[in-house]
């Protein structure tokens, strides 16, 4: 165990690249990540309507794996944070994810042009459903289907 643990342990040097990583400050009650806005620089919304968000969204070379394919990994952002924007209420808390299953169904290269469309499928209580699709805008095949579940914390009334 000892050994594990001098291994995982920084030694100076690396404490001292730690200590001088700058971070983006955050603004307050902005709910952000460096991942999400990685994912999501040069997403465009062209359409907002309550229980629907359509976006067009080039993919950019860095988003994609060895092969010059969209990666899974930011396909799952992208279903993740589309769909959460689709059931956010301004003033409201945020959503906690419950359940995200995602179906990929085909490949999409560098450059390409997705077309994504969020809906809400249902609410239950604080308990929402939704679904997303990501189509090559192109051709119209289907890369990816998610569903994603999300539960926000009522208000108290009291």
């Amino acid at each position: 165990m000892e050994k594990v643990k001098q291994f995982l342990e920084p030694n100076q040097e690396e404490s001292e690249l730690v200590s001088r990583f700058a971070s983006p400050s955050r603004v307050a009650g902005v709910d952000s990540a460096f991942y999400y806005d990685f994912t999501l620089k040069g997403i465009r919304v062209d359409r907002a309507e309550p229980d629907l968000v359509v976006c067009t969204f080039k993919v950019p070379a860095r988003l994609t794996d060895r092969n010059g394919r969209l990666a899974s990994g930011a396909i799952a952002t992208l279903v993740d944070l589309v769909s959460a924007a689709v059931v956010r209420r301004e003033g409201l808390p945020m959503n906690v994810s419950v359940d995200m299953s995602i179906s990929f169904l085909s490949t999409a290269n560098v450059n390409d042009e997705l077309e994504i469309t969020s809906r809400a499928v249902g609410q239950i209580g604080g308990y929402f459903g939704t679904s997303v699709l990501l189509k090559n805008k192109a051709t119209g095949e289907l890369i990816a289907e998610g569903r994603h579940s999300m539960f926000r914390k009522h208000a108290s009334k009291l």
